[in-house]
């Protein structure tokens, strides 16, 4: 037989058999979907915040002079973070400082006065002069006033001592008024700071250096980001299968860390938001997985369902996606691939992936879609 007879027989019988079987093969591939054993769970999406966080306000008017960095500067706890001016209240306070001095000096002089007057009252030396007027007040006038009764010396002597103690009282209440203002100035000083109330980071300045504030608006916000937490609204059937320190494992993901990990309640808030009904829920993350405002995403578990048993998976391999939104290829009554859109759930250690809705146990799915089977599930 010639050579180019041959040649010619092998080429059809190709173009004969390889379509056909390579298709047939390809079809072939199919996993029949299965029922899950797995508790199904729910996607809830919420934000990356700090374990701690505060917002430091000014607490009286002035300007800013001094700021102690930028974002993402770490301070120790007690570090001066945000300092407004004080030269006011330094002159009020040495002002007070003069005034309890001039108190002091006055109680003194009060104090002195009131031993004066103990122990040599004025009522037996007045009236008096010198040489022959004193002595004639002594031996004539001083006791004719005590015969006749028209002078008690005993009384004189009891409201100089009362009068004297009266201004050291007034003294006393001078400084103690002195003292007050001083510790109300102390106390503003204090205030004109703001320290770091632990060791973190700087989150966000409102303010900069030379900015005039009053009281009660927000400084910076500061943060400790040693921990992380994810906090997020849950809706209420869910959040009843949740106990605190209860752990779910590879049950989180996030924009900047794709892989899952294990995250831990933290914290589930005893009220439900009046509007949502929703409950707050905080979950304890690893450290260095992600960062303060990342988007993540949290497996939940639904254990309000009245069959938990029953939803189906897949393997993770069959689902394609179409922009953002998950799609399978399934095999249809015709034997022809067809493209379903799903709900994807809980990613499974054994490479397989529970569907939410989508798709039911018995279902055909194609665990591998090649470009053919995408093609001709388009019609193609």
């Amino acid at each position: 037989m010639p050579k180019t007879l041959i040649a010619t027989f092998i080429a059809a019988a190709l173009l004969t058999v390889h379509p056909a079987s390579s298709r047939d093969r390809e079809y072939d591939d199919i996993f029949v979907v299965k029922e899950s054993s797995e508790v199904p769970t729910v996607v809830v999406s919420g934000s990356v915040v700090p374990f701690k966080e505060v917002t430091l306000a000014a607490q009286l008017p002035g300007r800013v002079k001094f700021i102690a960095g930028i974002e993402g500067e770490a301070f120790e706890i007690g570090t001066t973070l945000v300092a407004l001016e004080e030269d006011e209240l330094l002159a009020k306070r040495s002002s007070a400082y003069a005034q309890l001095a001039a108190a002091d000096a006055e109680l003194r002089n009060a104090g002195v006065q009131y031993s004066r007057e103990l122990w040599s009252p004025q009522s037996k030396s007045a009236p008096g002069g010198m040489a022959i007027p004193n002595l004639f007040d002594q031996m004539f006038t001083r006791p004719a006033e005590d015969f006749f009764g028209q002078r008690d010396r005993g009384a004189e002597r009891s409201a100089d001592l009362y009068a004297s103690s009266t201004r050291m009282e007034q003294a006393r209440s001078s400084m103690m008024q002195a003292q007050s203002e001083i510790r109300a100035i102390d106390a503003k000083l204090r205030d004109a700071k703001s320290l770091a109330p632990f060791d973190g980071v700087i989150m966000e300045k409102f303010v900069e250096e030379g900015d005039t504030v009053q009281p009660g608006q927000p400084l910076l916000k500061f943060a400790d980001v040693t921990w992380l937490q994810i906090e997020m609204d849950v809706p209420a059937r869910l959040a009843q299968g949740l106990q605190p320190m209860s752990v779910l494992q590879n049950a989180a993901t996030f924009d900047d860390h794709p892989e899952p990990v294990a995250v831990r309640v933290a914290q589930i808030f005893p009220m439900a938001d009046v509007q949502r009904h929703t409950i707050k829920v905080k979950f304890d993350i690893p450290q260095g997985v992600s960062k303060p405002g990342m988007y993540a995403r949290v497996l939940i578990p639904d254990t309000s369902g009245p069959n938990n048993s029953q939803l189906p998976v897949i393997p993770s391999t069959a689902i394609r996606y179409r922009g953002s939104l998950p799609v399978v290829y399934i095999q249809n009554e015709q034997g022809a691939p067809e493209l379903r859109m799903i709900r994807q759930g809980k990613q499974l250690d054994n490479g397989m992936t529970m569907v939410l809705s989508g798709i039911a146990p018995g279902d055909r799915v194609y665990p591998n879609p090649g470009p053919d089977i995408m093609s001709r599930s388009r019609g193609e």
